[in-house]
């Protein structure tokens, strides 16, 4: 864990020490970011709106992918949800056990033989996909893992803003991939990830992805550049 689970070990310190400390995330396209270990515990009161329409949206049974401290899936934990939880970081995942939410370590790519009527894929989940050319196996990999009238219940971000010049057109290089394609690696102290493939994907594209793979798309809430977005079994 100390060396390829900087998540982990940031919850593991926080959860000890109570102290704030920052992860640090370096990027392929754009400046260094960093996320406050405590939002990671944040309360319903807490999260955005997106995220709170997303709690008011999660029925039957649920699995929090990419679940993290677990803050989405204590709070529904807390009003009765069946709730499952994943996540690849083994100390986020112990931190869940430790709190009574049924956690395990594997990737949802992993998942077989085992349905939901919700899954949550929350703080950019949809991200998992790796690139926007990957997204319609990655979609319909998790239909596979849906009961009859099932949902996923996902966020994203059109990062298009990136490329605005001053005279408020864009700059994008149409040669190049998609725009939201990006490479991260994660720090926390000395501990970091490899370098992985996350995707930011603008909601039109995901509608029309969506769709080719036979969901029906529905934009539930916008934030800016953020949305909320329901994936429902046609």
């Amino acid at each position: 864990m100390a060396t390829h689970d900087p998540i982990g070990l940031a919850i593991q310190d926080y959860i000890k020490s109570k102290k704030p400390a920052d992860i640090v995330v370096t990027a392929d396209l754009c400046d260094d970011d960093i996320i406050p270990v405590e939002v990671l515990f944040r309360t319903y009161d807490e999260m955005p709106t997106l995220e709170q329409k997303a709690m008011s949206m999660c029925c039957g049974k649920i699995l929090d992918v990419g679940a993290g401290a677990g803050p989405h899936s204590i709070y529904l934990s807390e009003l009765g949800h069946e709730i499952q939880a994943i996540d690849t970081s083994p100390g986020a995942v112990s931190y869940l056990n430790s709190m009574n939410i049924p956690a395990r370590c594997v990737d949802v790519k992993d998942l077989q033989n085992e349905t939901y009527d919700t899954l949550l894929l929350l703080m950019n989940g949809i991200g998992i996909a790796g690139t926007k050319e990957k997204l319609p196996d990655f979609l319909s990999h998790l239909k596979t893992l849906l009961n009859p009238g099932g949902q996923i219940l996902c966020d994203s971000s059109d990062v298009a803003f990136l490329y605005e010049e001053e005279d408020g057109s864009y700059w994008m290089d149409l040669n190049a991939a998609y725009y939201g394609n990006f490479k991260f690696q994660l720090h926390y102290k000395k501990a970091s990830t490899e370098v992985f493939e996350w995707l930011y994907i603008d909601y039109e594209s995901l509608h029309q992805i969506a769709s080719s793979v036979g969901f029906k798309c529905k934009r539930l809430e916008i934030d800016e550049h953020h949305f909320l977005a329901q994936l429902s079994l046609q």
